[in-house]
C-alpha cells in the first residue's frame, strides 16, 4: 500500500515556485528541508521566501498571513508594496540590499503597523542560491514591552536611591562617616579594632574580621565613569549597614575596600553571615541611567584569636583570604588559613 506524505509525517511541499525549487532537491534533501519548515513555527517564528527578480513572495508559512492579515494565497504573489506602508517597504530592501552584498545571513530589525498597532520583529535572511532570498521572522513585540516596564521601573529605584542616599548625607553631617558608603572611615575602624581585640583578650572570646572587596576590576570601575563608581560604593554601603548588628562595625577602610568587625561571632558563624551576605549582595539593584550596574564582593573572613593574635597578623590574613576570593573569580566568601604550632 502506497504511503502518502501526510501518513509518513512529512509537510506536504509549498506550493508556487518555491515548491518546484525544492522538487528539485535529492529526495533526503527535500525531505530534510521540508522537515525543518515544519519545525520553525511551533518555535514561534514564520518563514517567507521571495525572489530576488521581481520582488515578490514565493513562500510564506501559515503565521505570516494570520501577521498580515490575508490568506495564503494573498501573500504569495504579493510584494511588500501590497503588504506594507511605504516606509516599512524601503527599511525592508535597505536589509535586503545587506543581505545580497554580504552573500552571508544578517539579521535586522523592523517596526510594522499592522492591524492598528505597532509591532516589532527580528528578521534573519539570508541567500539561496542567486533566485531567492529566505527570511526568518520572530515577533518581539511583548518583550519589547517588558523591557520597557523593566527600563521604568530601573529609572524610578534609580530616583528613590539617589533620594534616600542624599537624605542620609544630610543626617549624618558631622558623625565622622564616610559621605559615599555611610560607613565608619579607616580611623574609627583601627580604634574599633584595637578595642575588639583588647576585650577580647581579656574576656576570652572570639571575634571576626572581614575584608571585602568590590570584583570589578580597577580597570573596569574606570570605565563606568565617576558616578558610576559612586553609585556601587553607596550600594555596598547599604548592604552593609542593613546586615551588621549595632555591636558590630562595617567600615570603608580603602577606595574599594570595605571592613567588618564581627563582635563575639566564630568563624563558622561568621561564613555562614558573610555566604548570606553574598546572596544579598547579588540581589540587589545598584542603579544609573536606567541600567542596573550589578553589584558582586568578594570577601575575606579571618578571626581572632584562631587564625591571628595579633592586630597585623590579623589583617593580613584576612587581605590575604580577600585576594585569594578574587583570584578564584570573585563573588566568593574565602576563610582565612589557620596556622598550626609544630610541637618539638
Amino acid at each position: 500500500m502506497d504511503t502518502t506524505a501526510s501518513d509518513s509525517g512529512v509537510t506536504p511541499p509549498p506550493a508556487g515556485l518555491f515548491g518546484q525549487w525544492l522538487g528539485g532537491l535529492g529526495s533526503r534533501e527535500h525531505e530534510a528541508a521540508l522537515r525543518l519548515l515544519s519545525l520553525i513555527e511551533p518555535q514561534g517564528s514564520m518563514v517567507s521566501v521571495k525572489s530576488l527578480a521581481n520582488g515578490r513572495y514565493v513562500y510564506a508559512s501559515s503565521g505570516m498571513d494570520m501577521l498580515f492579515d490575508k490568506g495564503e494565497a494573498q501573500i504569495v504573489g504579493s510584494t511588500d508594496n501590497d503588504l506594507m506602508r511605504a516606509d516599512e517597504v524601503v527599511a525592508m530592501r535597505r536589509a535586503e540590499q545587506s543581505v545580497l552584498a554580504q552573500r552571508g545571513m544578517v539579521l535586522s530589525e523592523h517596526k510594522l503597523e499592522l492591524g492598528g498597532r505597532r509591532r516589532e520583529f527580528t528578521v534573519t535572511r539570508a541567500p539561496i542560491g542567486t533566485e531567492y532570498l529566505m527570511a526568518l521572522w520572530t515577533e518581539r513585540t511583548e518583550e519589547r514591552h517588558r523591557e520597557s516596564h523593566l527600563q521604568r521601573a530601573l529609572q524610578q529605584i534609580e530616583q528613590q536611591q539617589k533620594a534616600l542616599e542624599q537624605l542620609r548625607r544630610d543626617l549624618q553631617k558631622g558623625s565622622g562617616r564616610d559621605d559615599v558608603s555611610g560607613l565608619y572611615l579607616r580611623a574609627q575602624f583601627d580604634d574599633q579594632l584595637l578595642r575588639e581585640i583588647d576585650l577580647s583578650t581579656r574576656e576570652h572570646r572570639e571575634f571576626a574580621l572581614v575584608m571585602i572587596a568590590i570584583d570589578a576590576s580597577p580597570t573596569k570601575m574606570g570605565e563606568l565613569g565617576a558616578e558610576a563608581q559612586q553609585r556601587m560604593l553607596e550600594g555596598v554601603g547599604r548592604m552593609l549597614r542593613a546586615n551588621t548588628r549595632a555591636m558590630d562595625a562595617a567600615c570603608r577602610v580603602g577606595e574599594e575596600r570595605f571592613a567588618v568587625l564581627l563582635s563575639g561571632v566564630g568563624l563558622a558563624t561568621a561564613h555562614a553571615r558573610m555566604e548570606q551576605l553574598r546572596r544579598q549582595c547579588m540581589a540587589q539593584i545598584v542603579v544609573l541611567n536606567g541600567e542596573d550596574l550589578g553589584l558582586s564582593l568578594s570577601l575575606g573572613v579571618a578571626s581572632f584569636p584562631h587564625t591571628a593574635s595579633r592586630q597585623e597578623d590579623l589583617l593580613a590574613a584576612s587581605e590575604a583570604a580577600v585576594l585569594e576570593a578574587q583570584r578564584r573569580g570573585g563573588n566568593q566568601v574565602v576563610l582565612a588559613s589557620i596556622p598550626f604550632a609544630v610541637l618539638s
